[in-house]
């Protein structure tokens, strides 16, 4: 049923605050699932299932769906659409206040149809937590999906923010339409593999001081990177002579550096710094 009607049925109108718009195509929630290639045996953690019309899919293919919703008013219908399924939890609350640890024990994928303004914070809640998923699929804005597969000289903080933990790419792109009520951009749907234990390239313990330096970093878009980096209460001969002992030129912008030179500019981060190494 389309969103709209469904909604009508419960006298309930979209909250342009929880930035719900509703995907509805087939053919779309078809690819989202493609994308997580789910196996019978797979556990899934679906965040702001809405209406269920993702939920449905997932639930056909998975072992196990736990799906957390926000909004209080979608249980009625969450409940009534997914009644046939017994292999759906649906938790009521916020996916930022959820532990893995405590809805997962065994690996599990985490699929997510989210709002511009809280991609970042769940990337972060779920990347950051003791028991990670072992892919992530995303439907998002296209411009977060460019920003986060970004690559130099255009990176983001939210793109170093993502690829510490994996690998990001964009699967599809999704026009406006495909939702109720219509957004003002196209969408894209990511898939982001995140690496296993060993694979990682930064351990856990450092993970906080890692971004502190990142974010100084990008912490003013049109200066150089000396510049922003005396955020850390360094003199700028120090910041210049700690750049170049990785080969960084220190008149560049933090969107020009790899990965790669941020991970070795932290394994040289001067003792001095006002950063929890």
């Amino acid at each position: 049923m389309h969103p709209k009607h469904l909604l009508d049925q419960y006298q309930l109108e979209p909250k342009k605050s929880l930035g719900q718009n509703f995907l509805f195509d087939e053919n779309v929630l078809e690819r989202i699932v493609a994308a997580a290639d789910l196996q019978p045996a797979d556990e899934v953690l679906e965040i702001g299932p809405g209406l269920g019309a993702l939920t449905r899919p997932l639930a056909h293919t998975a072992r196990r769906v736990v799906a957390v919703e926000l909004d209080d008013r979608f249980l009625p219908i969450l409940q009534a659409e997914l009644a046939g399924f017994t292999n759906v939890d649906i938790i009521h609350g916020d996916i930022l206040a959820q532990d893995p640890a405590r809805l997962f024990t065994q690996p599990y994928k985490a699929v997510a149809n989210v709002p511009y303004y809280i991609t970042g914070a769940i990337l972060r809640h779920l990347l950051a937590a003791t028991h990670k998923p072992t892919c992530l699929v995303l439907t998002v804005q296209k411009e977060v999906a460019e920003r986060l597969t970004a690559v130099p000289p255009t990176m983001s903080l939210l793109a170093v923010s993502a690829q510490v933990y994996g690998r990001p790419q964009t699967i599809t792109t999704i026009k406006a339409g495909a939702f109720w009520p219509r957004p003002e951009v196209d969408s894209a749907v990511v898939r982001l593999d995140v690496y296993s234990e060993a694979e990682r390239p930064l351990p856990l313990a450092a993970e906080s001081a890692f971004f502190r330096l990142v974010k100084a970093g990008f912490s003013q878009k049109r200066k150089q990177l000396q510049n922003n980096l005396r955020q850390l209460e360094l003199k700028k001969e120090d910041v210049v002579k700690w750049l170049a002992s990785v080969g960084i030129d220190g008149r560049r912008r933090a969107e020009t550096l790899t990965l790669d030179e941020w991970l070795q500019l932290f394994t040289r981060l001067p003792e001095k710094s006002k950063i929890d190494h």
